[in-house]
């Protein structure tokens, strides 16, 4: 069965900042709660499509990860337990400062996709953007899918993104 959930954080700095950071792989583990252990473990990184609008050149383009990167991590699934698993996500979408998404190409999930969303918003007065998550899963293995997305997949998603929006001040901001 395929779950949606979606995650929404305004922060007080500019688009094209944020979206820098989220399209840089190198910064994912650092968004990771810690008792993840998250780890890069290979990137074959595919250069992003031109450059954004008002931009000569951007910065560290090289390390950016466009339509077509592979990322491979690797983590605890369950986090009281030893035993990593890998995850190889694959860039499936690129449009500068606006939207970027992945898949799961293998990985715990029978189905995953994660659209990361930016928009420039202000709010009382302060400019700053938006990061919406959109994620669209299917944890596979029929009834015992459904039940560990009852008992903690869900709530497993969303202390992730939790955590992702504090660090995500504190690293920003």
């Amino acid at each position: 069965m395929i779950h949606r959930i979606q995650f929404e954080q305004w922060v007080p700095v500019p688009i094209e900042k944020v979206f820098l950071f989220f399209a840089t792989p190198n910064n994912l583990p650092r968004i990771m709660p810690p008792e993840t252990g998250t780890r890069l473990a290979a990137l074959k990184l595919a250069p992003p499509p031109g450059n954004p609008a008002g931009l000569a050149a951007v910065p560290n383009r090289d390390s950016l990860a466009g339509a077509g990167s592979e990322i491979v991590t690797s983590f605890r699934p369950l986090t009281f337990l030893p035993f990593r698993t890998q995850w190889i996500a694959l860039i499936t979408e690129f449009e500068w400062n606006h939207h970027f998404a992945d898949i799961q190409k293998t990985g715990p999930f029978k189905r995953f996709k994660h659209r990361h969303e930016f928009s420039a918003e202000t709010r009382d007065g302060a400019s700053g953007t938006t990061v919406r998550d959109v994620i669209e899963y299917d944890p596979g293995f029929g009834v015992l899918g459904d039940l560990a997305q009852r008992l903690f997949i869900a709530s497993s998603l969303k202390q992730t993104f939790q955590y992702r929006q504090k660090m995500l001040e504190k690293l920003l901001v």
